[in-house]
């Protein structure tokens, strides 16, 4: 009897998380839900294993790999990834089917059918790939789904067609940008009984555009749930409050078109929604309190935020009607940080001029020139980099156009439609069911789009430049600072965009304990150092990294600024301009030439004494001697020397009012704390660098944190003891520890730990600057007390012991 990794149909009762290498993230967490008792339609897959022995029983897969390969030369060029993508689906789609395969899939499909007591019932067909629907991977949807699927014969057809869109254009750019290799990434292919549905749509276990983990959003339409995946439609939106499941924000949206299936045909139709259902909410107050109820269950289940699909069967009673078709981690807010008061901000509303009003779906603020696109053929004529690209609805086919704009704005949509799932994934503010976008915004005329209220207004405006300090964004009194405790640990700030310290200098921090230059590189230069060396250009390099530096040194002096030397990877260094020259493809950038390996390199060398003039500039022209560095990623002794040599030729050596630091994120500097100790005048903890490195997880990775969050955890006792370990051989040799990172103020406990380590400082951004700052003022306090405490106890017990001696004298 064939292993489980040899067989070409599993049942989803089979299936569990363990088994996304074998039929993909959507197939083992339908497989997972089975099992948990959640209600899921029944079906199977087609296991990846069966994609391999078709492509290795035909003898196609060398040909395919090949076809990418010699046409897609210029990662950039979306026509390449289409002309790829022709050659290879009509390969697979011409190549008939091995016997075995086919007569497998079959079977399952006639027993599927007599499960459900219907003959040739109607399935769902879907891909799963294996490195699909998995965190850091949100962009859904990239391969193929058929559904009201009848009869086994168009099943095999749909399964091919599976296949082949494995090579759809946004696929291939996908893997490309991903840095996925096209023969790793395998697809098994789902089979599952059709929902008849009333009503379907999706449902967050966490606010998607807010992040609020107390909240349920479910968004639904009349119909099926492509229509809300796909932003065919403005569905009616509820938000849960997850604790006691009360609803509180309803909104009924007007919903003119539902997908159904053609009683005729069985086929899937787009249908005019009759007028007197198009204002009725879809769900009733009993159907959302089930959903949410479910929602909680999975999340529960899977130890993380959801994203999930659900839907509503008009044959069945409640709540037998409720199923759950599907289920992933949520890939935005449960992988990052939470918004910082720079993403809070919103533009003021005195006399502007509204355009429209829509969802806010990624919050944000742009200003820039409108591109008013209805096809991809028209964004790629038309759409250029900052651009705010206005469309009725996108799809993973607009992903390239998506990348380079400044801002989106749709007609169609609600919160978890393709549109605002990668804008936040990118990063790029979204305005979406707006419902008019493309009629009322001109290509050409500038706007600035308010993706925090969903208000797009006319013209430029300058608070998108310029937004509220953080401290009225929260709502606090102007003499606050004076009501933040002192500390004997240093908060410092971390930093990265230079004007923000006039919003934030007031804050009570200690200094900056993280500038970053990597914003200064990319938008005050945006030009690749070695490509201005070659061009005679190295004044605008040094010249424009001073100023920004010395803007933030100015502002706080005489406070230090730690500023981390450039810390981009190579694939970032390739988005500025002339990069390409100058920068190799890496399979796994984020362990490659980056840091200090990169600053000693022959090929790179010259760009880092670039950085190294404008330090110089900023402390010995502008007389700002707060300014230190920091170097990162350090890995060994001896390129630390190497470097070092390199800064005192420029000018820059330690000294009394001169210190260098250390990105302490490699396991190395651990192990060799002493020694590293005599190089540098401080250490600062990267923990999300440190984490991976030391428990062996790559932050990128899509499977291991799908299995348990605690793969990366800062909390871990190994990353902890690490710590404990640099902290105390620093303090050994007389050198100081600090920490960056959001650690220390969202897990109250690690920040407890690192100040009973007895670090040094540590460095937060600017939101939550004043809550890290009491939080360390209660542990320190509480610490006090403790020892007082034990002090007290010893004192007592001292006293106890003597009077017993003299009670002892008296009677001998």
């Amino acid at each position: 009897m064939a292993s489980k990794k040899e067989k070409l149909i599993l049942w989803f009762e089979e299936l569990g998380k363990e088994d996304i290498p074998l039929v993909g993230g959507k197939n083992a967490n339908l497989g997972e839900m089975t099992k948990a008792g959640i209600p899921v339609p029944p079906g199977f897959a087609i296991t990846a294993y069966a994609y391999q022995k078709y492509l290795k029983e035909t003898g196609i897969a060398e040909k395919i790999y090949q076809t990418i390969e010699e046409t897609v030369t210029d990662p950039n060029d979306p026509k390449q990834y289409e002309a790829a993508s022709k050659e290879v689906r009509k390969l697979i789609e011409s190549t008939p089917m091995p016997k075995e395969i086919d007569e497998a899939i079959r079977k399952a499909y006639a027993e599927l059918s007599k499960k459900t007591r219907v003959v040739d019932v109607f399935v769902a067909v879907r891909s799963s790939a294996t490195a699909e629907d998995l965190p850091d991977a949100s962009f859904a949807g990239q391969q193929e789904t058929y559904l009201n699927v009848k009869g086994d014969d168009e099943l095999i057809e749909k399964t091919v067609k599976c296949w082949s869109s494995l090579f759809t254009p946004r696929a291939i750019f996908y893997r490309t940008q991903k840095g996925f290799k096209h023969e790793d990434v395998l697809i098994s292919v789902g089979v599952q009984k059709m929902v008849n549905a009333k009503a379907a749509g999706v449902a967050f276990t966490i606010n998607p555009v807010t992040g609020d983990p107390s909240q349920i959003v479910i968004e639904g339409n009349w119909g099926l749930g492509e229509s809300v995946v796909s932003g065919a439609v403005t569905p009616d939106d509820y938000i849960v409050d997850k604790e006691t499941l009360k609803v509180i924000d309803k909104r009924i949206a007007k919903k003119t078109v539902e997908y159904v299936r053609d009683p005729e045909t069985g086929k899937t139709i787009h249908a005019e929604v009759p007028p007197e259902r198009q204002n009725q909410p879809c769900l009733t107050d009993e159907e959302i309190l089930h959903l949410a109820e479910l929602a909680k269950k999975i999340e529960k289940h899977y130890g993380r935020p959801q994203d999930i699909e659900w839907a509503i069967d008009k044959d069945l009673p409640f709540p037998e009607n409720i199923f759950i078709v599907q289920s992933r981690p949520e890939t935005v807010w449960s992988v990052k940080a939470p918004p910082t008061e720079e993403e809070k901000v919103s533009v003021t509303t005195t006399e502007r001029v509204v355009t429209l009003r829509g969802l806010p779906a990624s919050p944000g603020i742009y200003a820039g020139t409108a591109k008013v696109v209805l096809t991809t053929e028209d964004a790629d004529r038309l759409v250029k980099k900052g651009d705010i690209l206005v469309t009725k609805m996108t799809n993973p086919d607009w992903v390239p156009y998506m990348r380079v704009a400044g801002a989106i704005v749709t007609d169609d949509g609600g919160m978890t439609c393709h549109a605002a799932i990668v804008s936040r994934e990118l990063g790029i503010p979204c305005i979406v069911g707006t419902g008019n976008a493309t009629q009322t915004m001109k290509t050409g005329e500038d706007y600035t789009v308010d993706a925090k209220t969903g208000v797009v207004y006319e013209g430029i405006v300058e608070e998108a430049v310029k937004p509220a300090a953080p401290t009225a964004a929260a709502g606090l009194a102007p003499t606050v600072t004076e009501l933040v405790p002192v500390t004997g640990t240093k908060v410092y700030m971390n930093l990265g965009v230079p004007e923000k310290i006039d919003d934030y200098k007031d804050l009570p921090f200690d200094g900056i304990g993280l500038m970053r230059v990597e914003f200064i590189m990319a938008s005050y230069i945006g030009e690749h150092p070695n490509y201005l060396i070659e061009t005679g250009q190295e004044a605008k390099f040094v010249d424009q990294m001073a100023e920004g530096i010395a803007h933030v040194a100015r502002a706080i002096f005489p406070r230090p600024v730690v500023v981390r030397l450039s810390d981009f990877k190579t694939n970032e260094y390739r988005q500025l301009k002339g990069g390409e020259k100058y920068e190799p493809h890496e399979d796994n950038p984020m362990m490659g030439w980056r840091g200090v390996s990169r600053y000693i390199s022959e090929q790179y060398r010259d760009a880092f004494r670039l950085e190294c003039k404008a330090i110089k500039k900023v402390r010995d022209e502008w007389n700002l001697t707060n300014v230190w560095v920091m170097l990162p990623f350090v890995r060994c002794t001896w390129e630390v020397k190497e470097c070092l040599r390199i800064l005192k030729e420029e000018g820059l050596e330690r000294g009394r009012d001169f210190k260098i630091w250390l990105m302490a994120e490699v396991p190395s500097i651990i192990f060799m704390a002493d020694e590293f100790s005599k190089l540098c005048d401080g250490f600062s903890i990267g923990s999300n660098d440190l984490t991976q490195l030391v428990l062996g997880t790559d932050r990128d990775s899509q499977i291991l944190p799908a299995i348990d969050s605690r793969y990366f955890d800062e909390r871990d006792p190994a990353v902890r003891r690490a710590i404990a370990h640099l902290i105390k051989v620093a303090h050994e040799n007389g050198v100081p520890v600090s920490i960056c990172g959001q650690a220390p103020s969202v897990y109250p406990e690690f920040t407890e730990f690192l100040i009973r380590c007895g670090i040094d400082s540590v460095s937060v951004n600017p939101d939550v600057v004043i809550r890290t700052r009491k939080l360390v003022a209660s542990i320190e306090q509480k610490i006090l007390l403790e020892r007082l405490a034990e002090a007290r106890d010893s004192l007592r017990k001292m006293g106890a012991e003597k009077s017993t001696s003299k009670e002892t004298q008296f009677h001998l």
